[in-house]
């Protein structure tokens, strides 16, 4: 059987322009790197602004008479506190499963154009879009209905200098607070422009017509602070920022308490339940979870990588990795995975087993690099 033909997004000859890597990446012919490569576009971003396309995650809108109505049929799948979302705010989130796992983690922002009040705008993950979509149309009321987003680019500006280089176009997005969005012309171009990103840096989530994507990224790329960044450096950023990569650090298998997602469930959802996955997130509140995710931190130079053996000092496995790789930023080897919840305490000493020798490591607190997001 022949795979499905790799998608591409509205960028595609712009990387392919700049000599990028281009890989397959969940349905996409996507840049992985360009020619400076992943460790210097990763210092890149955290020193000044990387430019990434993020088209292939999944825009899309719910739509509702109301914001009450949409909000409530939201409620259900995911465990966030959507009724409480202000207009232009962000709130991040996940779907659950009936048995508490989580099926994707996405970003649900509150609509206020005009006329637009009942509806919410969501991103989700390139890989699990498809399902995403499908799990929404079986679970929304007759009320509320699924928008896809079609015809639409996403661009991330991420980095300490994120700003500056946008509000040479348009100062207004000076005043953007974080996790909330305006809609503002950019030379030209209508844009959806959100303070967030995945990177643990300042920085901005930029929707537009796929029409616009072409321009809109050559003019960010003539700015002397700007250079385009792949998803090799997007990886290792998220990493030292300890923030989890669907797939790997969360699943189906995974609740949001012991991904350390809890921060994500406002009090009243907490108190009241209602969402899919109700009985496991709770009693987890309750009681505790079995397992936890925490930062681990490799002594020596050699990294530990995915499905990597935790073991505690007499050998005995109590956990996994989930995603390891070089810190540039922490300059050394960082990870993230799964320990027993009585080895979850910051500075606890564990081993990894690599290559069949036991390695020495230790429990920190994440991230490996504090965020600098503008608050």
């Amino acid at each position: 059987m022949s795979e499905a033909p790799l998608q591409r997004t509205a960028l595609y000859a712009q990387h392919a322009a700049l000599g990028a890597k281009l890989v397959p990446f969940a349905g996409y012919e996507m840049p992985v790197q360009y020619p400076t490569g992943i460790l210097a576009e990763h210092n890149w971003t955290r020193t000044h602004a990387g430019l990434f396309d993020v088209s292939h995650m999944g825009q899309a809108f719910i739509i509702g008479p109301d914001q009450a109505t949409t909000a409530a049929a939201m409620e259900i799948l995911v465990p966030a506190d959507i009724a409480a979302l202000k207009p232009k705010q962000i709130r991040y989130s996940q779907f659950l499963n009936e048995e508490g796992g989580i099926l994707d983690d996405l970003m649900i922002t509150r609509a206020a154009y005009p006329g637009y009040e009942g509806w919410l705008y969501i991103v989700c993950n390139a890989g699990r879009k498809r399902q995403d979509f499908a799990h929404l149309e079986k679970h929304l009321p007759p009320a509320v209905t699924l928008k896809r987003g079609e015809g639409m680019s996403l661009i991330a500006l991420q980095g300490p200098k994120a700003e500056a280089v946008l509000a040479r176009i348009n100062p207004a997005v000076r005043e953007i607070a974080f996790m909330s969005y305006e809609s503002l012309d950019l030379a030209g171009i209508t844009a959806h422009i959100s303070r967030s990103g995945y990177t643990g840096e300042d920085g901005y989530e930029i929707s537009i017509w796929d029409k616009d994507a072409a321009r809109l990224w050559q003019l960010l790329l003539t700015e002397p602070e700007v250079k385009p960044i792949g998803l090799g450096a997007r990886d290792s950023l998220r990493l030292e920022a300890g923030l989890c990569l669907y797939g790997h650090d969360i699943d189906e298998t995974t609740s949001p308490v012991e991904a350390d997602l809890l921060w994500s469930i406002q009090k009243r959802r907490r108190i009241e339940g209602g969402f899919m996955g109700t009985a496991r997130v709770l009693k987890e509140i309750a009681d505790g979870p079995v397992r936890k995710r925490v930062g681990i931190k490799p002594e020596g130079r050699a990294p530990a990588r995915e499905g990597t053996v935790i073991t505690d000092m007499t050998g005995r496995q109590i956990g996994v990795i989930t995603s390891g790789g070089f810190g540039p930023t922490a300059n050394g080897p960082v990870a993230m995975g799964y320990v027993e919840a009585a080895f979850s305490k910051a500075d606890t000493a564990v081993q990894l087993v690599v290559r069949g020798n036991s390695m020495p490591a230790q429990v920190i607190s994440l991230p490996f690099v504090p965020h600098n997001y503008k608050r």
